[in-house]
């Protein structure tokens, strides 16, 4: 299991590791939602050194990393799993997918029929679609694909929060611009969330 990621990595910057602030409003509309800049995709410096080409994301802080050079990378503030539904650990990216199809897990439909079970077939993909304009497909050697993604979503306005079934999420621009970069195979690090105080 990986280690907790604050431990070993701090950006030169502290205005760059600030936390994500929780959005407050109403019932969000996607037509005139502004995505804050605090949550634009900035580069940064980091302490320790670490694989180019793989992604990191920091649960606590709402960060992914993808690695430009040993100490550069390109952060992305994200959403994650909420609750237990998170899981920690060492991935790859086992396949790419632009406007992907989405079908609930059986769990997801377990957890909440009422939410899920019209969707047991699946969706097409979409700008409605729970996956967004663009998905990675996180795969480990014990279960192939586990089900879990970086992906985009319809709902930009839960980025910086832990409201997802256990995928990390991002603004759909940015999942575009990060999927243009990322290969198949690269490596991908879920570290772990804290312990509640």
């Amino acid at each position: 299991m990986p280690s907790d990621l604050t431990r070993r990595l701090f950006l030169s910057s502290s205005a760059a590791l600030l936390a994500a602030p929780a959005i407050a409003q109403s019932k969000p509309n996607l037509a005139t939602y502004v995505v804050p800049p605090e949550h634009a995709p900035v580069i940064v410096r980091l302490r320790d050194a670490f694989e180019p080409g793989s992604l990191l994301v920091d649960p606590n802080t709402f960060s992914l990393y993808w690695l430009l050079e040993p100490r550069r990378a390109l952060r992305f503030i994200v959403g994650v799993g909420r609750g237990d539904l998170y899981e920690a650990g060492q991935f790859t990216i086992g396949a790419k997918k632009e406007w992907p199809s989405w079908t609930p897990t059986k769990s997801m439909i377990e957890r909440n029929p009422d939410a899920y079970a019209k969707y047991a077939d699946g969706m097409p993909g979409g700008p409605g679609n729970p996956l967004g304009a663009r998905a990675l497909y996180l795969f480990d050697e014990q279960r192939g694909d586990t089900f879990l993604r970086i992906h985009g979503t319809p709902e930009p306005w839960t980025i910086g929060s832990a409201v997802s079934n256990g995928c990390v999420r991002l603004v759909n621009d940015h999942i575009q611009q990060l999927y243009d970069m990322v290969p198949i195979g690269a490596n991908v690090v879920l570290y772990s969330k804290r312990a509640a105080a």
